[in-house]
């Protein structure tokens, strides 16, 4: 059994009641649901009848459709007991089941379970100059690249488990500037590493929060 998403399925079906419809052929120009998602399959349903309507995930099987999950109704959500009439019930795709709902729509605050990535993927990034203050933003980007352009203190996101992110540090073409970190940057045996002081030579540092503080990593040093 596999949900199937396909165009133009649309069948009459004159059932009534709040029970398995049984489907009486495809509407001119369109296809069956045995046809176009299979049996034992299930796919998003419309059924509607006049004022009547309903909205649900159904299972195929040969020339019939149960109302297996019900949605959305005129029936206050609940499953409609349609009455006498030639009903109408075509496949959809529910709006709350939509991944986007319009074309600049971004995935925010979502949670993405047992996900696969194919062909790499690309974090956002953030390139500026440091001063002699700078604040880690993880709304902009987890691949922070920063130039210290004076001698930097650093002020660090709250420490959210689970959070994390990357820091490739340059000094600039003048060099020997200095990085002073958050209290909640923790390093091994507490000691903050020394970063390079050469002239536009680049060091490399993961972080980790453990919903108390930042967890420091040396991932590297006098890179370029």
């Amino acid at each position: 059994m596999a949900l199937v998403i396909a165009d133009r399925v649309r069948e009459t079906s004159t059932t009534t009641g709040t029970g398995t419809l049984t489907l009486d052929g495809a509407v001119s120009g369109f296809q069956t649901f045995s046809t176009a998602i299979g049996n034992t399959n299930t796919c998003y349903y419309t059924i509607t009848l006049g004022a009547d309507w309903e909205v649900g995930l159904g299972t195929v099987a040969a020339g019939t459709l149960a109302r297996t999950t019900i949605l959305k109704s005129s029936n206050a959500g609940s499953a409609v007991n349609f009455g006498a009439g030639i009903k109408d019930v075509f496949a959809t795709y529910p709006a709350d089941r939509a991944v986007l709902t319009d074309l600049s729509q971004t995935l925010t605050s979502k949670t993405i379970e047992a996900g696969t990535f194919t062909n790499g993927y690309t974090e956002e990034v953030v390139t500026a100059n440091t001063s002699t203050a700078y604040t880690i933003d993880l709304a902009n980007g987890s691949l922070q690249i920063l130039t210290l352009t004076g001698n930097c203190t650093f002020t660090f996101p709250t420490a959210t488990a689970g959070r994390g992110f990357t820091l490739l540090l340059k000094q600039d073409g003048t060099g020997s500037r200095t990085a002073t970190w958050p209290a909640a940057v923790k390093w091994p045996a507490s000691t903050a590493p020394t970063i390079t002081a050469t002239a536009s030579k680049m060091d490399k540092y993961v972080f980790v929060a453990d919903g108390t503080n930042w967890i420091g990593s040396n991932a590297g040093q006098n890179y370029l």
